[in-house]
């Protein structure tokens, strides 16, 4: 046993010379992650601490639960946790599912060219950050826009899109669509094209149908992606999508819009600084997504086998 052993380290030892310029590449990955990621943890501190800037964090107070208790007594971050479920449980429902039909309906033309540019066309509002799209939404949507002017034109009043409470949530939902639904669709089309052609060449030989084909096809193919997608988003349910509310947002709408992320914002930076509760409320905006993620991982691969590292669980 000793022997098999001193096998296995020097056939490690062997694989991981050899492999010595892959995991080289790994530096600067691993440097970013020390100093960006791991080294702010240090200031997770301040969540536990009466934090006093002239202090320091070694030299602040500590107060234990104390910020944690805070939150569940403030009626601003019971509000504003009740918006960040609310949308991120409707991106669930309303935007999930968008990419997967994309994808489907992209790969389902008869014409290749016109996919291209479809896909193409479906993708490029990826690239432009919600600061410039903040811009052409509050011109385009604005009283004075080019909607309500042709609103007005047929006769209809001027509706007010960015300052009514329900038609902004709708924006939230509409415009992230627009914005992402093609660049996450990629990785379905990826899977799709890849699906082997047989499998459709089976289905058309027993007479099913385009629909068939995709429902008992196309569909079972994409179940492990979509598994691993969901997952992850219901691991990000406490982000609120902070650049998209917060270049679009205003106070006619905060009572809706309002988010977890927002609200670290706000008292961080619009009133006295107190940086140990809202420290605080980011650990536990955190710390709620990981659990959040562990238990959907779970129920994915109890229900249907896959997850994030895939396997079964039964």
């Amino acid at each position: 046993m000793l022997e098999i052993a001193q096998g296995r380290r020097i056939s490690h030892r062997k694989r991981l010379w050899n492999e010595r310029y892959i995991f080289l590449m790994l530096i600067p990955c691993l440097v970013w992650y020390t100093i960006f990621e791991y080294g702010p943890m240090y200031g997770v501190l301040m969540a536990f601490q009466k934090y006093r800037f002239n202090a320091g964090i070694l030299g602040s107070e500590w107060i234990g639960l104390g910020n944690f208790q805070r939150l569940f007594i403030s009626p601003e971050f019971i509000k504003a946790l009740t918006n960040t479920l609310t949308i991120s449980l409707t991106r669930l429902v309303v935007e999930f599912p968008v990419p997967i039909i994309l994808a489907i309906m992209l790969t389902e033309l008869r014409f290749v060219r016109c996919g291209k540019v479809f896909q193409t066309i479906f993708t490029l509002p990826h690239f432009l950050s919600w600061i410039i799209l903040a811009q052409i939404f509050g011109s385009f949507l604005g009283s004075d826009g080019p909607l309500n002017s042709l609103i007005e034109v047929m006769g209809g009043q001027s509706v007010k899109f960015m300052t009514n409470p329900v038609l902004y949530r709708c924006f939230i939902h509409g415009s992230s669509i627009w914005k992402g639904a093609g660049w996450s669709s990629i990785m379905y089309m990826a899977v799709i094209t890849n699906i082997d052609p047989t499998l459709y060449e089976a289905a058309i030989l027993d007479g099913a149908s385009r629909m068939q084909r995709i429902r008992y096809v196309t569909l079972p193919q994409l179940k492990e992606i979509a598994v691993v997608m969901l997952v992850l988003q219901v691991g990000r349910i406490m982000n609120g999508s902070f650049e998209q509310i917060f270049t679009t947002y205003n106070a006619s709408v905060r009572s809706l819009a309002d988010t977890l992320d927002t609200y670290i914002y706000r008292i961080t930076f619009e009133s006295a600084p107190d940086y140990s509760f809202s420290t605080a409320v980011g650990l536990f905006k955190s710390f709620i997504n990981l659990i959040l993620l562990i238990v959907a991982d779970r129920t994915a691969k109890y229900i249907s086998g896959s997850g994030l590292f895939g396997g079964d669980s039964k």
